[in-house]
């Protein structure tokens, strides 16, 4: 994990997405096709976390306001990651209010409490993540938990960033994160992930 909390995979591509997105803004596509190639898989993470099989379908319409609303924007590589997983975040919402589905409800939500940063254990626990079995397991997790771990972890953005794409306060984000990481931990461990034979947590892939 780099500064902030960020993974350093995803901190390392904010140079090169800034860069991007400043040519994509000049109408070069082939710029936009690699702020693309960096964003989306995050993006698409994230979003099976609220909407499931239909990430696909909600990030081509979030995609589609991105290409539209892109003169607007203004920032570094960072602040693109956080302004295009808003975007999605709206859309997954009014796909989830048009099928009628309520989003899972939050276990308890207290914005008042605020906990210390997130252990040594739980970092073990992000690491995970880019696996296909984490992200499942990211699913069981109460929403607000679920959408904090994959807003910090997969689409890689610090607890600032997170909390204005949530619309909540950072304590109350660095809260929910602790909790999602420390219960994703657990279920880790009874599904067996830190067994003799399988990877364990954090180990290098």
């Amino acid at each position: 994990m780099g500064q902030g909390g960020e993974p350093r995979r995803v901190q390392a591509f904010d140079g090169e997405l800034g860069v991007a997105v400043a040519r994509a803004q000049e109408g070069d596509e082939a710029a936009f096709a690699v702020a693309y190639r960096l964003v989306q898989p995050g993006l698409l993470g994230y979003l099976r976390g609220i909407v499931g099989d239909d990430a696909e379908d909600v990030a081509s319409d979030a995609w589609l306001e991105i290409a539209r609303d892109l003169g607007r924007f203004k920032g570094d590589g960072a602040g693109f990651r956080g302004w295009t997983a808003t975007i999605a975040r709206h859309r997954a919402l009014d796909h989830l209010r048009r099928q009628k589905v309520r989003p899972r409800g939050t276990a308890l939500e207290n914005d008042l409490l605020e906990l210390p940063g997130v252990h040594d254990t739980h970092d073990q626990a992000l690491e995970s993540l880019s696996t296909a079995q984490a992200l499942a397991l990211v699913a069981r997790l109460p929403r607000d938990q679920a959408e904090a771990v994959l807003l910090r972890v997969v689409v890689g953005l610090d607890g600032p960033a997170a909390a204005r794409v949530l619309g909540k306060r950072p304590g109350a984000v660095r809260t929910a994160t602790h909790r999602g990481l420390k219960r994703l931990a657990q279920l880790l461990r009874a599904e067996g992930v830190t067994e003799d034979g399988a990877r364990t947590l954090g180990e290098s892939r």
